[in-house]
């Protein structure tokens, strides 16, 4: 199971019904906010997918300017992840095959431009 938090912010006149929206969504739990408009909420899901998936929910909320995570916990797929960073190569096969042009590398590294359901999808397979 995942654990993460999201902090989410609207304009403070917004704030009353963007609680509201948040407790009565059944994607996360509400905890606090400020005046200020900042609310801190926490997700469950059984894989990153399913978080993403919550989080759009969350985003899609009127008036929410802003829902990023923030922090994020899984034992399980920690462990699972950690068993195979240690049984890859050190160096990935593309930084030593010869034959590969460093113009043919494609640099995946750009969060903002990726579909992150996707992108959990194949991370979320790593585990099975």
């Amino acid at each position: 199971m995942n654990i993460s938090s999201i902090v989410i912010q609207t304009l403070p006149k917004y704030l009353d019904s963007v609680v509201e929206n948040l407790k009565k969504s059944g994607v996360c739990e509400y905890h606090m906010h400020d005046e200020k408009g900042r609310v801190i909420v926490t997700i469950e899901g059984v894989n990153v997918e399913e978080e993403l998936k919550k989080l759009k929910v969350i985003e899609a909320i009127p008036h929410i300017s802003s829902a990023d995570m923030q922090m994020s916990y899984s034992e399980e797929e920690l462990s699972s992840h950690m068993e195979v960073l240690e049984n890859a190569d050190l160096v990935p096969k593309v930084l030593t095959d010869e034959n590969i042009k460093v113009e043919d590398i494609v640099y995946r590294g750009d969060l903002k431009k990726k579909d992150l359901i996707g992108f959990a999808k194949i991370f979320d397979s790593a585990n099975k």
